[in-house]
């Protein structure tokens, strides 16, 4: 079966600043050029799923697939928003506008979200006029809200001279603004590893990001020396964190760890014990699958370390069937590609993302790449449903200023 029209080619950094760019200058021809373009990456999460605000270890990379913001900032309060998405028309209105339950539409609240966290904590952010253009999917489960989010904060620290993407310690207070963004600005409630990922990674590396102290760490992470490589699946099945089904696990989660005396699950002094207490089965399930995935997602860390490729697999497997019997956030179509792939040779496969739809990753061998997504396709033609996607995920870097020789 021929793939190459399901692919999802990422943006050179000089194709995507050319795009925010033109866009920009369509949008607000009055105003020449923006002042710079800036650009951060959607993410996957190799393993550790639904943990981030349970307190555990995740391990994300960042894509090479990005989101562009070209953006002049103003001498007023004034907001303009464009955005290349068919359905994120033009938006206009004040800053003062951009809050919790401000009734905006969702986009504008993800892309000036981190606006008003930044207002909060104490910078002074003012009006701007933005473009955005994006080759992160959307709907996919590979953050393209962080992107947005972290790409946009990148810019209004720019713009307003915070300095705070200079160090470390500035770009986790941009982490926080971008999550506040999220959290309390959409009203997605989250974790924090997507904008970790977008900000804090580093190229050929995967992050190690402890949730519940926030310390990260760079795992190397280089496939291709080995002849492997991960492969994304796009299951193009609808895929929402404002649903409800994300922050139901999220507050039954959080009301076990307040019943056993602890801020979060990976707290608990004997998590066995927690198990064996627990009366209602629901909560016996959800609580199982964190402190397994947990145990999973150092395990996969030690691995790599130790350049252990061959036995990641299993530990992928898995984290998937956790997520799905214990967890219960996949459904048929992100069970099929796992299975698909896994019969076509993949070494171990597993949804990635907060699930109910979007994507699932699959650990190959690159020779095998094109046999696998033809498998995945199949499967997917088998069962009537729409067609897949695909990408290969390299661990790229954290988002950045565009240099002004690629954003010309």
């Amino acid at each position: 079966m021929e793939t190459d029209s399901m692919k999802i080619p990422a943006w050179t950094a000089s194709e995507g600043a050319h795009r925010a760019r033109e866009l920009f200058g369509e949008a607000f021809p009055e105003l020449g050029r923006p002042s710079g373009v800036w650009a951060s990456p959607g993410r996957i999460n190799l393993i550790g799923e639904h943990v981030d605000y349970n307190g555990g270890v995740c391990l994300p990379i960042a894509l090479p697939h990005r989101t562009y913001v070209a953006l002049r900032p103003r001498e007023d309060t004034r907001i303009r928003l464009i955005s290349d998405e068919g359905d994120a028309p033009r938006w206009e209105g004040d800053l003062s506008a951009v809050k919790p339950d401000g009734g905006i539409p969702s986009w504008v609240a993800y892309a000036a979200g981190v606006a008003w966290a930044l207002q909060r904590d104490g910078y002074a952010v003012g009006g701007f006029d933005a473009a955005v253009a994006s080759c992160v999917p959307l709907g996919a489960g590979l953050s393209s809200s962080a992107a947005l989010e972290c790409a946009m904060g990148l810019a209004l620290d720019d713009v307003y001279g915070f300095g705070l993407a200079a160090s470390p310690a500035g770009r986790a207070e941009l982490v926080a603004a971008c999550i506040s963004a999220e959290n309390d600005v959409v009203g997605a409630p989250t974790g924090g590893m997507d904008q970790a990922a977008s900000l804090l990674t580093t190229k050929d590396h995967a992050l190690r990001l402890d949730c519940l102290t926030g310390a990260t760490t760079q795992v190397p992470f280089d496939l291709a020396a080995q002849g492997l490589a991960i492969l994304v699946i796009d299951t193009q099945a609808k895929h929402s964190l404002v649903d409800g089904q994300y922050g139901q696990r999220r507050a039954l989660c959080e009301r076990v760890a307040a019943e056993e005396g602890v801020e979060t699950l990976r707290q608990l002094p004997d998590p066995a014990a927690t198990l064996t207490r627990l009366t209602d089965p629901e909560a016996v399930r959800r609580v199982r699958h964190v402190i397994s995935e947990i145990e999973r997602t150092e395990e996969f860390v030690e691995l790599l370390t130790k350049g252990r490729y061959g036995e990641l697999g299993a530990l992928m497997d898995a984290s998937h069937a956790s997520l799905r019997d214990d967890y219960e956030v996949s459904c048929p179509e992100l069970d099929t590609a796992v299975e698909a792939s896994r019969a076509a040779g993949a070494w171990g496969a597993r949804m990635t993302g907060g699930g109910f739809g979007g994507s699932a990753i699959a650990l190959v061998e690159e020779r095998n790449l094109d046999a696998t997504m033809a498998a995945v396709a199949q499967a997917f033609m088998d069962n009537g449903w729409r067609g897949p996607r695909f990408l290969q995920a390299t661990a790229a870097g954290a988002g950045c200023r565009v240099s002004k020789e690629e954003a010309l």
